[in-house]
C-alpha cells in the first residue's frame, strides 16, 4: 500500500519528468534502498519520499502529508533515454504549484551528489 493511496487529491494534471531527472532516478534506485527520503532543505520541513512507483513531496511537520506526487509514469516500452517521460502531477494542497519547480531542481541536485558520494556516477553500465 502506497502513502497516498488514502489521501484524495485537490487536482490531477498530466505532467512530463526531463529525461536527465527520470535517469538518475532509474540509475538512484539501482544502488539505494527504497523508500528513499530526501530533505528538501529550500523548503523547511519538506521531504521527498520515493518509492518504486510514485514520487511524492511530503510536509514532515504534519506526519508526512503529501504535497506533490507524480505517479503513473509511462516508462514501458521507452525506446529513447533522451524523451522526457510522461506522468500524471497530484496537487494536495492548494498553493503546492509554487513549489513543484524548487522541488525538482533539489531532487535532481541531490541524486546526482548522492551518485557521486557513492561513486556510482562513473559506472559504464549506468551510462545513459
Amino acid at each position: 500500500m502506497s502513502r497516498i493511496d488514502d489521501v484524495p487529491y485537490y487536482e490531477q494534471r498530466p505532467d512530463k519528468i526531463s529525461a536527465t531527472l527520470y535517469n538518475l532516478w532509474r540509475r538512484t534506485r539501482l544502488h539505494f534502498d527504497l523508500p528513499l527520503r530526501i530533505p528538501l532543505p529550500t523548503f523547511s520541513g519538506m521531504a521527498w519520499v520515493l518509492e518504486e512507483g510514485q514520487w511524492v513531496c511530503v510536509d514532515e511537520r504534519q506526519n508526512d502529508l503529501p504535497i506533490l506526487a507524480w505517479v503513473e509514469f509511462e516508462d514501458k516500452g521507452r525506446s529513447a533515454l533522451h524523451t522526457p517521460v510522461q506522468c500524471k502531477l497530484n496537487y494536495y494542497h492548494f498553493a503546492a504549484s509554487k513549489i513543484r519547480a524548487g522541488a525538482l531542481a533539489c531532487l535532481e541536485s541531490t541524486l546526482e551528489k548522492e551518485l557521486k558520494k557513492s561513486g556510482k556516477e562513473n559506472d559504464p553500465l549506468l551510462k545513459e
